[in-house]
């Protein structure tokens, strides 16, 4: 895998085991930790690495090895006090890059000050993500790229079946940028789209949307 980096993760709670998981799925080294053995022999088929010790006391971090550490993600948020301790030894250590895990504004505010490069507010980006999937029946799948735009995946409304994206003409209409149709008869998703093509019914568009023009999307009929 090109550009294989290598993760930590402290705390293995369902948020910080699927994480590990997936970063490990695509090729990356994962280290975990936890205070729980239960939850890193959970992990060991999938991680590199698993190490069963408190990630506050700044020791036990610098046994882990942490001059390879590209990234850390701090993935439980119980306790304010030992998610700040661990970010702060995490900044003396110099690890490149923190995520942090909150579970309010105020706790997210505090960890952005303390160091923190970014800052997860699982609850609150997921009933985001939900209010806006359900708000329209068009919206099949929905990615958050940041505060301002998302990768929709829509399927394709009635007005715009056997007309090609020249005729649409959505960016200047809509503000809105296909970078993908999913074909309705292979389900395949060509990202090297054709702005000549017909759309065909059931056919799905892949887009780049900001969150006000994401509200005429949610209007398409």
């Amino acid at each position: 895998m090109k550009n294989k980096k290598t993760f930590l993760i402290l705390g293995l709670g369902i948020f910080g085991s699927t994480i590990a998981k997936e970063l490990a799925k695509y090729g990356n080294d994962v280290i975990v930790v936890d205070k729980d053995m239960k939850c890193i022999d959970r992990l060991v088929d999938f991680v590199s690495h698993g190490v069963c010790c408190d990630f506050n006391d700044i020791t036990n971090l610098k046994n882990i090895g942490i001059d390879e550490i590209d990234c850390a993600i701090i993935a439980t948020s119980s306790h304010l006090d030992e998610v700040v301790m661990a970010v702060m030894n995490l900044k003396e250590l110099n690890v490149p890059m923190i995520i942090g895990k909150a579970k309010n504004k105020k706790y997210a505010n505090v960890l952005l000050k303390v160091g923190c490069d970014k800052v997860i507010t699982p609850e609150k980006e997921m009933g985001i993500k939900i209010a806006k999937h359900l708000s329209s029946e068009g919206i099949v799948d929905l990615i958050e790229v940041d505060k301002e735009f998302n990768i929709v995946e829509i399927k394709v409304p009635n007005s715009f079946v056997n007309k090609n994206l020249i005729e649409l003409d959505l960016r200047n209409k809509y503000n809105i940028n296909v970078i993908g149709v999913r074909n309705s008869v292979d389900d395949k998703l060509n990202l090297n789209v054709n702005p000549n093509e017909t759309i065909k019914k059931d056919d799905h568009l892949l887009i780049i949307v900001d969150n006000i023009s994401l509200k005429k999307v949610i209007d398409f009929e």
